[in-house]
């Protein structure tokens, strides 16, 4: 029977694009749900101001009366001013092993790019840096953090049958804490601080986070502005970002550095929530909640989120302050190993700071790109 393609349109589209994941990952011990609410969201335009900033669309296929794939398309006009180029985004893709069913998902997005002009097409990728990104091709067998992505093995076959090659490619490692190196990394900081008169801001509630954040998008705005895939976030976007996360973050877990009233760096960092997330299954209630609050506060694996420095004290050590500042709070609350979210491949000088520890490069996920 032919493929249905149909665009999602109305809530109840929305619900069976958001469930569709569930079906597809039921049973795969690695995959961490994302929660239901949040997905519905993200794909509402009352709720996502991205709408106001992208072409968006989204779309649902149907085989025999039944779901079995589904992917979005999104163009960035700032992104592709940025870059010079024409490109269309493949957004959120899942899809049954059907080359019939991906052929149809993937053409309709290529479809719409040509419509509007574009002339290269690209994806996995969210709406701006801070979605998630890339197509897991590595580590299938790991537990997925949530600051990254799961997929399944034959989703990689499909995009490159396609004709879709590397465009990028991120690395995440697991990394183990030991006694020696927390050592070495405070008297490092210390040296550091004293050279150039930076202190470090401790947090100790959401509520003074949420204060401090305008100027964290400030830093991370500047730092990101040169990374494939980033456009700046304007204040609108920002403030859908912190309602976003910064409600699940512990502020033992956020750090920034000052020097004098101007803070010129950040890092943020999550007890593991994947196991906790397991649990919920996509929801917050009844008990969801519990497992995230007891998550946040009692854990033996932290992930490592977001680091920005501000360009002008790019050279002077501040990494060096919040990778020391964040490694001993991690180690202070029992914490042992960490998982770095996805690092470009080439960002060598970040990836070499990794030898300090035992540590391996376990996952890999990619962005691929095919010209229209």
């Amino acid at each position: 029977m032919s493929i249905k393609i149909k665009e999602v349109l109305t809530n109840s589209d929305r619900k069976k694009f958001v469930n569709l994941q569930y079906e597809l990952y039921k049973g795969q011990k690695n995959w961490v749900p994302p929660l239901k609410n949040g997905e519905l969201h993200y794909l509402q335009p009352e709720h996502n101001p991205a709408f106001k900033y992208n072409d968006i669309k989204f779309y649902l296929a149907e085989k025999d009366g039944k779901v079995v794939g589904r992917i979005g398309a999104a163009i960035s006009p700032a992104y592709n001013e940025k870059t010079g180029k024409k490109y269309v985004r493949i957004v959120k893709p899942e899809f049954i092993d059907d080359a019939e069913v991906v052929d149809a998902l993937f053409k309709t997005v290529e479809d719409f790019g040509r419509e509007k002009g574009m002339e290269l097409c690209h994806g996995p990728l969210g709406f701006s840096n801070l979605d998630t990104q890339g197509l897991l091709i590595e580590g299938f067998d790991e537990l997925q953090s949530i600051a990254s992505v799961y997929h399944l093995p034959y989703y990689k076959e499909h995009f490159e049958r396609l004709g879709y090659v590397k465009e990028n490619d991120w690395v995440e490692f697991r990394l183990k804490l030991e006694e020696g190196v927390i050592k070495k990394g405070m008297r490092a900081t210390e040296l550091i601080k004293k050279r150039y008169g930076f202190e470090t801001i401790h947090f100790t509630s959401v509520a003074e986070m949420k204060d401090k954040a305008p100027l964290v998008f400030k830093i991370l705005n500047e730092a990101f502005a040169v990374l494939p895939y980033v456009v700046e976030l304007n204040e609108e976007m920002q403030k859908y970002y912190i309602a976003k996360y910064f409600d699940v973050l512990n502020p033992k877990f956020v750090k920034a550095v000052k020097k004098g009233d101007e803070i010129v760096g950040f890092i943020i960092a999550v007890p593991s929530l994947s196991l906790a997330m397991q649990k919920a299954n996509g929801h917050l209630f009844p008990f969801g909640f519990r497992h995230i609050m007891k998550a946040r506060k009692q854990n033996n694996v932290a992930d490592l989120f977001l680091t920005g420095v501000a360009k002008k004290n790019q050279n002077e050590g501040v990494a060096v302050i919040l990778f020391g500042e964040m490694q001993k709070a991690i180690w202070d609350n029992g914490i042992r190993e960490f998982e770095t979210t996805g690092v470009f491949e080439e960002n060598k000088e970040v990836i070499n700071n990794w030898k300090n520890y035992e540590h391996r490069q376990h996952k890999r996920r990619r962005c691929y790109v095919k010209s229209l």
